[in-house]
């Protein structure tokens, strides 16, 4: 009597365990994906045996109805205890296995700050067709972004930053409709945007610096979620396009380290919704707009390093704030205003210019 309730036990537990975890093809996809990669210090995949992939497989989770799997979340830069009791942050080897697409419900995929996972994504992510979040920051992947990237209309969150990616940004990028966050900051990107990246209307933040990307900036004034826009460290040419002044939520514009040229356009420094402006070590010429005003708030203004000429802007003296101000290494002349920013500021913000005097520089 006793044995048989000690077996009816255990095959009740193996029935539970089997309705609980997720479905052998999705345990085997997993497995796929834990064999292609390398994790020698933290152990953070010794969880990942047995059956219960949904219930205790670290940085799994499964939908509670379903128990398929929908998220991923390995984090190498975490304060998770694993990472907190051996003082360290992760380092993986490894490439991202293609069984990973075998994850049909997947909704989140983070394999991001490992330092070391290398080899391309594979192009088979664009079939995850629940995938709202995608962030591989922080790794070795090199090659192309997937061309058909554009599939994943949920996706929300695109974040291939600090990589060695190349190629091209693919055109089907601008059929993400609901994309809200992308960086694919610090990669070898080259070529120019897509002519058609203003259709990304709900972005809000757009990071592409340290990139080899050419062309001038396309036609953004359907981005009217767009708070912040760095194109900075690239080899952008062109001029400055007016409606990016006129564009109220933006208040981050990085555009220094490129080749643009032309005029700044007076709606850009008139934008009071403007918080940090860096147009420096560009081509820029003419003189500063004399637009500024009682609303005018920037943290940071950094126009230095152009070709700008004239006197500057006696109406700067009358911005609510400058946090930080660098007008140097241009041909501006003239005496510099007196009050506030300018009585806070030293002589390297407007040093190596053609013939400013007054203070913080020698007197006029």
């Amino acid at each position: 009597m006793a044995s048989s309730l000690f077996l009816l036990t255990l095959l009740l537990f193996a029935v539970i365990s089997t309705v609980n975890s997720c479905p052998p093809s999705e345990r085997a996809a997993l497995l796929a994906f834990k064999a292609a990669l390398t994790e020698p210090y933290l152990g953070i995949f010794q969880s990942w045996s047995g059956t219960d992939c949904c219930g205790s497989w670290y940085a799994v989770t499964c939908d509670p109805t379903t128990h398929h799997v929908t998220d991923i979340n390995l984090r190498g830069e975490s304060e998770d205890p694993i990472f907190e009791k051996l003082s360290r942050s992760g380092y993986m080897t490894g490439e991202i296995s293609p069984e990973i697409c075998n994850l049909g419900h997947l909704t989140t995929l983070i394999v991001a700050d490992w330092k070391a996972i290398s080899g391309e994504i594979p192009s088979c992510i664009s079939s995850l067709s629940s995938l709202r979040i995608l962030d591989l920051t922080g790794n070795r992947i090199s090659g192309r972004i997937p061309a058909d990237i554009g599939k994943l209309r949920r996706l929300t969150i695109l974040n291939l930053a600090d990589n060695v990616i190349s190629g091209e940004i693919p055109p089907s990028i601008v059929g993400l409709s609901g994309l809200k966050h992308l960086d694919l900051s610090n990669n070898q990107i080259a070529g120019e945007l897509p002519s058609k990246f203003g259709k990304l209307a709900m972005l809000s933040r757009a990071l592409l610096s340290r990139n080899q990307l050419t062309g001038s900036i396309p036609n953004l004034s359907r981005m009217k979620r767009l708070a912040d826009l760095d194109l900075s460290l690239n080899r952008i040419t062109g001029s400055i396009p007016v409606e990016l002044g006129k564009m109220r939520v933006l208040s981050t514009l990085k555009l220094d380290s490129n080749s643009m040229s032309g005029h700044i356009p007076s709606a850009l420094l008139r934008n009071t919704g403007m918080g940090i402006l860096n147009l420096s070590r560009n081509g820029f010429e003419g003189t500063i707009p004399d637009v500024f005003g009682a609303k005018s708030y920037f943290m940071a203004l950094d126009l230095s390093y152009n070709n700008l000429s004239g006197r500057i802007p006696s109406s700067l003296s009358s911005a609510k704030f400058m946090g930080h101000l660098d007008l140097s290494y241009n041909h501006l002349c003239g005496t510099i205003p007196i009050g506030s920013p300018f009585d806070h500021l030293d002589a390297a913000s407007f040093s190596n210019n053609d013939c400013l005097c007054g203070n913080p520089l020698k007197a006029c």
